[in-house]
C-alpha cells in the first residue's frame, strides 16, 4: 500500500493498440505521484488457464509462472523483491499488489499502475483482483487506428496473426478495433463510473492539459503540470521515425484517414464499424456502400464470427462470480 493510502496497482490503462496508449502512459508516468509500466501482459496471462483467479492461494509454480512470462521483466523490478512479494503474499492478487509497491517503491513514487492495451478484453478479471483500481480506457477514431495498424500489424503481430489478413487487412482491422473498444466499453460499464473513465485521444491531444485536469479528477490525484510536458527534453525528431521512438509530444493530425486512406478502404471499415463510430461522435463519410463492398463486409464477418466460435472458450472466473 502505497504512502497515500491508496492501493497498488493504481490503475490500468487499456484501449485498442496504437490509439494512443503510450502518449497516456507516458503522460501519467510524469506525475509525480504515479509511475506506470509498459506493456507486462502477465496478470492475466500467468493464470489464464485457472477457472478461478480472485482468492486464487499463492503458490510456489505461480511465482514461476510470472517470473517466467517473457514480458514480465518489463516491470523492472529486481528478483529480490519478487521473492520477497511472495513470501509475503497469501494470494495471488496479494503478490500481484506487492509487485506494485516494489515499482513504486524503485521509482521514488508512492502509486504504479500499467498500460497494457490488450488489458481492455480483461477488466473484468483485474476489477475482481484490484477493486480499487482504476480504468482509463483511451479511444481513437478507428480509421486512424488502421492507418497505423497497417504499418505496424503483421503474420505474427496484432491483427495480422489472422487468417484473414493477408487478403482483407482493413476488414480484419475494423473488426479488431470494433472488438477491442466494444469489449472495454461493456466491461467498463460493468463496474462503474468511479471505477472506468474513457477519454478519446483526439481531446487529449487537442487539450492536453485541459484532459489531464480532468483525468487527475477521476484518478483523485493533484493535476501535475509534468503530465503535459512529459517530453520535453526527451524528443528525438528524426525523418521516418514514429512519434513513439521520436518521444513527440501531444501532436495533432499524426494521421488523417480522411486524406490518407482510400476510399476503397474508408467504404469498407465503415461498413464494418460505422456504428462504433457514430456512437464515439466521429462523423463517418457514407451510410451506404456499393453491393461489391457490402458483400466483403458480409465475408468479412462471416469469418470473424466463425474465427470467434472456433476460439477456446475461457473456463476462469472472477472471484466476484464465485462463492
Amino acid at each position: 500500500m502505497g504512502e497515500t493510502g491508496k492501493t497498488n496497482p493504481y490503475l490500468f490503462v487499456v484501449g485498442c493498440p496504437r490509439s494512443g496508449t503510450t502518449l497516456l502512459q507516458r503522460m501519467l508516468d510524469a506525475h509525480a505521484q504515479l509511475t506506470v509500466a509498459n506493456d507486462t501482459h502477465f496478470i492475466p496471462k500467468a493464470v489464464q488457464d485457472l477457472e478461478v483467479v480472485g482468492d486464487l492461494p499463492l503458490t510456489g509454480e505461480l511465482v514461476e509462472r510470472v517470473r517466467g512470462y517473457h514480458r514480465f521483466p518489463r516491470l523492472g523490478v529486481p528478483d529480490e523483491a519478487v521473492d520477497e512479494a511472495a513470501a509475503r503474499a497469501g494470494t495471488y492478487g496479494e503478490f500481484v499488489a506487492l509487485l506494485y509497491d516494489a515499482l513504486a517503491t524503485r521509482h521514488g513514487k508512492p502509486l504504479a499502475g500499467e498500460k497494457t492495451p490488450d488489458y481492455c478484453r480483461e477488466i473484468p478479471v483485474l476489477h475482481a483482483l484490484f477493486p480499487a483500481a482504476r480504468f482509463v480506457h483511451i479511444v481513437r477514431d478507428g480509421r486512424d487506428v488502421a492507418l497505423s495498424v497497417l504499418e505496424w500489424a503483421h503474420e505474427g503481430k496484432g491483427p495480422g496473426r489472422k487468417a484473414l489478413w493477408r487478403e482483407q487487412p482493413v476488414g480484419v482491422s475494423a473488426l479488431w478495433w470494433r472488438d477491442m473498444v466494444e469489449t472495454g466499453r461493456r466491461d467498463g460499464a460493468g463496474v462503474g463510473d468511479a471505477t472506468y473513465h474513457e477519454l478519446r485521444y483526439e481531446d487529449l491531444v487537442a487539450d492536453p492539459a485541459g484532459r489531464l485536469r480532468t483525468l487527475s479528477r477521476f484518478l483523485d490525484l493533484p493535476y501535475d503540470e509534468g503530465m503535459a510536458g512529459f517530453a520535453e527534453g526527451r524528443t528525438r525528431e528524426k525523418p521516418g521515425r514514429d512519434a513513439k521512438k521520436a518521444w513527440l509530444p501531444a501532436t495533432r493530425g499524426l494521421r488523417d484517414w480522411s486524406t490518407a486512406m482510400d476510399e476503397r478502404s474508408v467504404q469498407l471499415f465503415e461498413a464494418l464499424a460505422g456504428d462504433l463510430l457514430s456512437d464515439l461522435g466521429y462523423p463517418r463519410r457514407h451510410e451506404r456502400f456499393p453491393a461489391e463492398i457490402a458483400a466483403v463486409a458480409d465475408r468479412c464477418r462471416k469469418w470473424w464470427d466463425d474465427d470467434r466460435a472456433a476460439r477456446p472458450q475461457r473456463t476462469r472466473s472472477p472471484v466476484s462470480e464465485v462463492e
